[in-house]
């Protein structure tokens, strides 16, 4: 087994933000209502038609190896993604497309990645479950479950050690929070009141066993009360609740005020991963989930003109990242042990 250990020790805390990232790490400047449902509606809309497409390209054999979609789930990503700044970081889990998206990996490089291609945001070593990029503040995504969150405690107490005003946010689902890293991890992060934020994408299964067959507390949230971390539970479906709650959360542990864990309340439209046909759960479950699908749920603030608009420009984006993906060169066998320090 290979085992690769990439140091960024140096480069994670040098990274700056682009121009409309002021480097004190405040929020970028607020956008007029109009403009700001506009943007957030069309990063929703990016990453579910992204899903789309990369699971046809694996059905007729494009893309090689897994695929765990994040259909439903958009508004979390969305909207915490909005209120970081690019030298904010995050880390993700096995179902990272979403979250790469959000934080702002390029369409180009995510599918180019999931290609195995060189020009991919990890050169064509990661692949689906492993996206990342740190040139946007997002560590590659770690696939074991609960494995951010010692990960993201210790970027925070890198940021507090090194006196900057960054955050760090951890995204998880509940099924993480019954493996140890949960609890070791949001502890120390309270004690050392680290400038993290854990967000919880509570879509209620954990591959196809209920959360509520495995934790008799029904709300992730009231775990962290066992450890003096604050706590709220959002809509998970609705982005401008997810951003006002991010927004808050951020603040607080750009203040110096420590961690805060957000459960997002939220659903997974497709299986666990690309062969799970959902037979553990109701059609009926899943439509009353489907009747608040975050794309309605902010597109019925929009008009037709500019849904229309947007659809036509997430097409174009993607067909771009298809051909770009396509015609992109495979890694280098030469390079397989470049980046290996163990």
């Amino acid at each position: 087994m290979t085992v690769i250990i990439c140091s960024m020790s140096d480069h994670l805390i040098n990274i700056r933000g682009p121009a409309d990232s002021p480097a004190d790490g405040t929020e970028p400047a607020t956008l007029a209502d109009s403009d700001l449902r506009g943007s957030l509606y069309r990063r929703m809309l990016l990453i579910r038609r992204f899903e789309e497409r990369v699971y046809r390209l694996f059905l007729d054999g494009e893309i090689p190896g897994t695929l765990h979609q994040y259909q439903g789930q958009e508004a979390v990503a969305v909207g915490v993604c909005d209120v970081l700044t690019r030298d904010d970081w995050i880390t993700s889990t096995h179902r990272p497309h979403g979250h790469a998206l959000a934080k702002g990996v390029s369409t180009r490089a995510a599918m180019a990645e999931l290609y195995g291609r060189r020009t991919g945001c990890c050169a064509g070593k990661g692949g689906s479950m492993h996206l990342g990029d740190p040139d946007v503040g997002m560590l590659p995504a770690i696939a074991i479950v609960g494995g951010g969150n010692t990960v993201v405690t210790g970027l925070g107490l890198a940021m507090k050690l090194r006196r900057r005003r960054q955050v760090a946010v951890c995204f998880f689902g509940e099924g993480a929070t019954n493996e140890g890293a949960f609890h070791e991890g949001i502890n120390f992060a309270a004690v050392e009141r680290l400038p993290v934020v854990l967000v919880c994408e509570n879509n209620l299964y954990g591959a196809s066993t209920s959360y509520s067959r495995v934790a008799l507390v029904p709300d992730v949230a009231e775990r962290a009360k066992a450890y003096g971390v604050p706590a709220r539970i959002v809509d998970g479906m609705d982005v401008l609740a997810v951003r006002a709650a991010a927004r808050d959360a951020v603040a607080a542990a750009r203040a110096g005020d420590g961690p805060t864990l957000l459960e997002c309340k939220t659903y997974r439209f497709t299986g666990h991963s690309r062969s799970d046909a959902r037979g553990y759960r109701t059609r009926e479950e899943e439509a009353r989930w489907a009747a608040r699908d975050p794309l309605l749920v902010l597109g019925a603030s929009l008009d037709e003109a500019t849904l229309g608009h947007l659809e036509a420009e997430v097409k174009t984006e993607l067909d771009d990242a298809v051909e770009f993906a396509r015609n992109s060169p495979f890694p280098d066998p030469g390079d397989a042990t470049a980046d290996v320090y163990a």
